[in-house]
């Protein structure tokens, strides 16, 4: 029913992704694999539904419907088998707005928040931006990926006011088991710590894996807890900035909601509301098909890394579509392992110190692309690692 493999041309489409890779890695002609969206059409249903409310062509205030909270509500009961009044649903222009939003809702200035590096560099930014305490807690990478030194946590929590936790995991793509959130829950209990959860790659998990909201474990754990979500990694809907907020707990979403006011937030662009209905309604079966198409462009990038290269290793993912490299055995410097990239490979992906001092060294590749683009990357590596 859906094609993944149509070659459908991003250039001139003021496309982050394609139109601002020159600019932003100063090399022409870079084959773009770098930031987290899809190079696919949305799921027809949602272009319906966009095309259908763009050609009544009226364009006023609008207001976030109730039937979108319902449609996220079942989707998230369908998906995640987690039950949620919709009262406990804010809307945001994005997740790291929300996340932005949290900080200065429930922590004050010189407060501790604890993050698990290396992770999404907005995590740590937004601490320092916003004049808090940076405390990481950098996770141990072993042959099952990712997995959280408890010891370390322990100690860091006890002096923080928030944990913000990316579940799944990006880089590396870990699902956290229902039993590590348990235990960090418990943690985080006991040291008076809110967790702001940003699972906005949950959708995006492979069988057999299951995604676990942080909220839905216990009602302890809600009422700490702010989960961020949206459509658009799940759709590849960025571009129509649509976020929602669950956050169960009433004290806290009055905070959140406040802050969002003095801000100027009130509401969501008129396409926003519709294709995150559209896409929770009727997206999917499309996006059941997409996972399968992933899937098999995760285990053509790890043949392709085990056939290629000695050096490189990387680290398969229980989510997303974003595949963590470890380069550190080709023995030379980042700067080196960048440079050859771009002027030998012609080849942009995100250097791994992006996301912290504990990512020096790897670099994360976008693999949300046609088979045809994927085998172009995978030449432009051969290109950037010959020799070594």
């Amino acid at each position: 029913m859906y094609s993944f493999d149509d070659m459908i041309e991003r250039r001139h489409t003021h496309s982050v992704k394609w139109d601002e890779a020159e600019q932003i890695f100063g090399v022409p002609d870079v084959l773009p694999m770098w930031v987290a969206d899809m190079d696919f059409q949305a799921p027809p249903p949602v272009i319906k539904a966009l095309t259908d409310r763009l050609e009544h062509g009226v364009f006023g205030y609008t207001a976030i419907p109730h039937s979108l909270k319902e449609a996220l509500a079942e989707w998230l009961k369908n998906r995640h088998q987690w039950t949620i009044e919709t009262n406990w649903i804010s809307f945001s222009a994005g997740v790291v707005p929300a996340l932005a939003t949290c900080i200065e809702a429930f922590t004050s200035p010189n407060d501790a928040i604890v993050v698990f590096t290396p992770v999404y560099p907005p995590l740590f930014q937004l601490v320092q931006k916003n004049g808090r305490k940076l405390f990481k807690s950098p996770l141990l990478l072993t042959e099952g990926g990712y997995q959280i030194n408890w010891d370390d946590i322990k100690e860091k929590l006890k002096g923080a006011k928030m944990l913000l936790l990316c579940s799944p995991h990006n880089p590396g793509g870990r699902v956290w088991t229902r039993k590590e959130l348990e235990t960090l829950g418990s943690l985080c209990l006991e040291n008076n710590v809110i967790v702001v959860s940003d699972e906005i790659h949950a959708d995006l998990t492979f069988s057999p894996f299951r995604h676990t909201p942080f909220a839905s474990i216990n009602e302890a754990f809600a009422s700490i807890s702010v989960t961020c979500l949206a459509p658009t990694k799940t759709f590849n809907l960025a571009g129509l900035q649509s976020a929602s907020v669950i956050i169960p707990n009433r004290d806290l979403k009055k905070q959140f909601d406040q802050v969002q006011h003095r801000r100027g937030f009130f509401t969501l662009n008129t396409f926003a509301t519709v294709g995150a209905e559209a896409a929770y309604r009727y997206g999917g079966p499309w996006l059941d098909a997409l996972l399968e198409y992933l899937k098999t462009n995760i285990d053509r990038t790890f043949t392709f890394i085990h056939n290629s290269f000695s050096g490189v290793q990387a680290v398969r993912p229980e989510a997303t579509y974003l595949i963590w490299i470890d380069c550190r055995g080709l023995g030379i410097t980042e700067t080196e392992l960048k440079q050859r990239l771009l002027h030998k490979g012609r080849i942009a992906v995100e250097m791994g110190s992006k996301f912290g001092d504990e990512g020096r060294g790897f670099i994360r590749l976008n693999i949300a692309c046609t088979k045809q683009t994927l085998e172009n990357a995978f030449e432009r590596l051969r290109d950037a690692f010959e020799g070594l």
